[in-house]
């Protein structure tokens, strides 16, 4: 995608360099206003980073890259013509939602499967996309209403 000067949108790489910036950040446990703190910037303009609104200069990246305890080379890694080209573009979009990287590392620290099981079906159970909340029962998926997940939490609750 050839650059235009007067183009509003962010470029692809503008955006996939801000999503690895943010992911670094959050598995840090580090605030945007930390972190521009830590390189001369506001948390809105770290904001505008992580985001692609704004493009990160090289002196800017290797602050941040400094202040991220990483390499420079870790901030752009899978960066191709504005791709993602690893099998892990999608999972990484997902860990850029707001909460996700918090929900991972909550259920990390359950160490029952039975408990990891429901934690999954609770969550499917409440998603949006009711047709796609599968409960997985061995090795096959099954579909489950939303609602019917929803009530047996209610009614495990009142137990």
């Amino acid at each position: 995608m050839p650059l235009s000067l007067g183009d509003p949108n962010p470029h692809p790489l503008d955006i996939a360099l801000g999503r690895n910036i943010r992911l670094r950040r959050k598995s840090l446990g580090m605030s945007q206003s930390a972190l521009g703190e830590a390189v001369g910037l506001t948390f809105q303009q770290v904001q505008k980073y992580e985001r692609g609104k704004n493009r990160v200069s090289f002196s800017k990246l290797a602050g941040i890259a400094t202040a991220l305890q990483c390499k420079i080379s870790d901030l752009i890694e899978g960066l191709e013509d504005g791709e993602d080209t690893s099998d892990g573009h999608e999972k990484s979009t997902l860990l850029g939602e707001t909460g996700a990287l918090e929900l991972l590392q909550t259920y990390a620290a359950v160490k029952s499967p039975r408990l990891r099981r429901a934690i999954i079906s609770l969550a499917k159970g409440l998603s949006d996309n009711p047709d796609e909340s599968l409960i997985e029962e061995g090795s096959a998926a099954v579909p489950r209403p939303a609602r019917e997940a929803r009530t047996r939490w209610r009614r495990r609750g009142q137990a």
